[in-house]
């Protein structure tokens, strides 16, 4: 079993989110010893869907106006259409996401957690997956993009929909056990300076 004792994982949503991509991949976390929270910019609670109805609302842990990235070991992404597409155009999301990147953290990212990605300047030149519908937007982007249960480029760590919900959960734990690697850092920069959409 893989121990995440004393990380802290920050889980970014907004209201809409996809509740299975947030509660089957905290659970795991959790049970591996991780201290996990949610961040949204959603006041105080923040409402999740099962498919296209509204499910469970979840204590906002950290308001995203007051979330630093320097706190947190590793970001994960949960997905649901509305989510992301709110979270991409907020800049405070956009520069948390960012942040993780920049200083070489792991992130994972299921089903449509992507698109937040691609404003944050993070997915050119990188192999990933997401829910199909996602697959021009990242190619646009300079991903590449391929159609797999879970795929690990360089510590980011992308699934396709819920049912590639156990091994984007092994995955996950496996690079979030392994950390910061500075040297990701830099090969993220590399990328990102060659990207259209990193702008700071």
């Amino acid at each position: 079993m893989t121990h995440l004792n004393g990380k802290k994982i920050a889980i970014l949503v907004a209201e809409g989110f996809e509740q299975v991509e947030l509660t089957d991949p905290k659970k795991a976390l959790d049970t591996a010893g991780a201290r996990t929270s949610i961040v949204s910019p959603a006041k105080g609670e923040v409402q999740g869907w099962k498919h296209f109805d509204k499910a469970d609302k979840f204590k906002v842990d950290v308001p995203l106006e007051q979330a630093d990235a320097n706190e947190f070991d590793a970001l994960l992404l949960p997905g649901g259409v509305a989510n992301p597409d709110q979270l991409r155009a907020n800049p405070k999301a956009v520069q948390f996401v960012r942040a993780f990147f920049e200083a070489g953290k792991p992130v994972a990212a299921i089903c449509h957690g992507p698109w937040t990605l691609i404003e944050a300047g993070a997915v050119k030149g990188r192999s990933m997956t997401s829910w199909p519908s996602l697959k021009t937007d990242l190619s646009n982007a300079g991903a590449k993009w391929v159609d797999q249960e879970v795929v690990d480029d360089d510590g980011l760590v992308t699934s396709r929909k819920p049912a590639d919900i156990p091994a984007f959960n092994r995955k996950m734990l496996e690079e979030f056990a392994n950390g910061t690697e500075p040297q990701r850092a830099s090969r993220h920069q590399q990328r990102a300076a060659a990207s259209p959409h990193a702008t700071h």
